[in-house]
């Protein structure tokens, strides 16, 4: 069966660069460990249920195809890793270095376009590091995928596995009336959008219609505009020309129940208080090399869900992007947390994440120059790719053992040279970070300055006021 890429999807396959690799880097943590045979044979029996991971690529002059990969092997997709760590380097110190090697590593264009690494024994755990070109899917779809592997999961039928084309997206979603969850997975850039496009299509009253088709209007012009307009995000060391290698690094994860006991101390959103730490940890690291972030901005380019959540398992790309702006120049934490909010008020009624995949849809359709040169608009308005995925809340099983920690790191478009990761996962909210190894060689100096900073609002959310006559 021969299967046409979509135009959203072409544009992530060739938006590989020799710096920037479009894959979804991600790492499991399986205690006690389990064999290769065993990962071999639940990935034939559960992710090879899905059409697209038997499928290789084939380009041609109107974009590209999927086709049966005649010579699919599963022992060329699901590889055992063996850790030689150098003399003085600790085992989970060689893991990181080579997940970073691994991301700047293609995959082999002839067969699918992923891989499964498995590292079988390490302190009585197994790893799995799993690489999957973003042509494949998004992060909220592999998600879907992902689960769908673990005990218990199962793959859909694969008449429901039928992918849509652009067109027929748009007109699911723009077209035709909203469902709820529509509503507010575009609500998660601005619940001004989704309302407002649902309203103009099911309309109270023929006059409204005509308003809000206006205000609509004028709204999508001014976003075109405004990104245009937009200057260059501000210079410092993490923004540059990237190389060829990647560095990565995780946390231990800070407690959920903690995070969302703060967010509500200080009347913000638990994203709020996410991306605030993010912003005072790379502040931090910028005064600790010498350089002054006060009054500096950085803006992070976040993905955006643009379908309901129950068809993630249709896999593709359904996302827009819309630029956030880190305060990192803040070092007072409440400052910094209440300008973040004030900055995601900002984004409310924004078409920015439809306008972006109408461009990628553009893109795709472009030879490969012109199409760098257009997504490289992204790149010099961004300093880093930032994604926040909510996991599961009960740990995960997998071949009858338990995934400790889920770990992922986001691919870079264009010259940006950093992404940070957040997933929140069995009651834990983890930190990922991956960055050129050129513009920033110690990403965990970053990392390890999360839990510092929410530890700040943490303790202040504590001095608060409690009880029936607090204020």
């Amino acid at each position: 069966m021969i299967e046409r890429m979509s135009k959203v999807d072409t544009a992530w396959l060739r938006m590989d660069t020799e710096s920037n690799l479009m894959m979804i880097v991600g790492v499991w943590t399986i205690r006690p460990r389990i064999t290769l045979a065993q990962l071999r044979e639940r990935v034939e029996a559960r992710l090879l249920q899905y059409t697209r991971f038997r499928q290789k690529v084939v380009e041609d002059a109107l974009g590209a195809q999927w086709v049966e990969d005649e010579d699919f092997q599963i022992s060329r997709h699901v590889v055992q890793e063996v850790l030689l760590p150098m003399r003085g380097q600790s085992q989970l110190e060689t893991l990181k270095e080579r997940v970073g090697e691994l991301a700047a590593q293609p995959l082999d264009p002839n067969h699918p376009l992923w891989q499964f690494q498995i590292i079988e024994d390490l302190d009585g755990a197994s790893y799995l590091i799993a690489r999957i070109h973003h042509c494949i899917a998004d992060g909220i779809a592999l998600i879907s995928v992902m689960l769908s592997i673990t005990d218990g999961g199962k793959a859909p039928p694969k008449r429901q596995q039928q992918p849509r084309d652009d067109q027929d997206w748009l007109t699911d979603t723009v077209l035709k009336p909203f469902s709820d969850m529509t509503v507010k997975a575009i609500g998660l850039a601005g619940a001004g959008a989704g309302k407002s496009i649902a309203t103009m299509i099911n309309p109270p009253h023929p006059l409204d219609s005509s308003v809000e088709m206006a205000r609509m209007g004028y709204q999508a012009v001014s976003d075109v505009a405004a990104f245009a307009l937009m200057p260059d995000d501000s210079h410092t060391r993490l923004k540059g020309k990237p190389g060829a290698s990647k560095r990565v690094a995780w946390d231990n994860g800070l407690p959920l129940d903690e995070v969302k006991a703060v967010s509500k101390a200080l009347n913000t959103s638990i994203n709020d208080v996410l991306l605030a730490c993010v912003a005072g940890a790379i502040g931090a690291y910028l005064r600790d090399k010498g350089d002054d972030p006060s009054g500096q901005e950085i803006r992070a380019m976040v993905p955006v869900n643009l379908r309901p959540l129950e068809k993630a398992y249709q896999l593709g790309n359904r996302f827009g992007l819309v630029p956030l702006v880190l305060p990192i120049g803040i070092a007072n934490p409440v400052e910094r947390l209440y300008a973040v909010r004030a900055r995601m008020q900002e984004l409310k009624g924004s078409f920015q994440p439809i306008m972006a995949f109408g461009l990628l849809s553009v893109a795709g359709l472009l030879i490969k120059p012109v199409q760098h040169a257009m997504l490289n608009i992204f790149a010099k308005k961004a300093t880093a790719v930032m994604t926040n995925v909510p996991g599961p809340a009960q740990a995960l099983k997998f071949c009858g053992s338990e995934v400790e920690r889920v770990m992922f790191w986001v691919p870079q478009s264009g010259d940006i040279g950093m992404g940070v990761s957040i997933l929140t996962y069995a009651g834990k909210v983890q930190f990922g970070l991956i960055t050129d190894s050129g513009l920033c060689p110690d990403p965990e100096a970053i990392i390890e300055r999360f839990a510092p900073e929410f530890e700040k609002l943490l303790w202040l959310a504590l001095m608060l006021p409690w009880g029936e006559d607090a204020v």
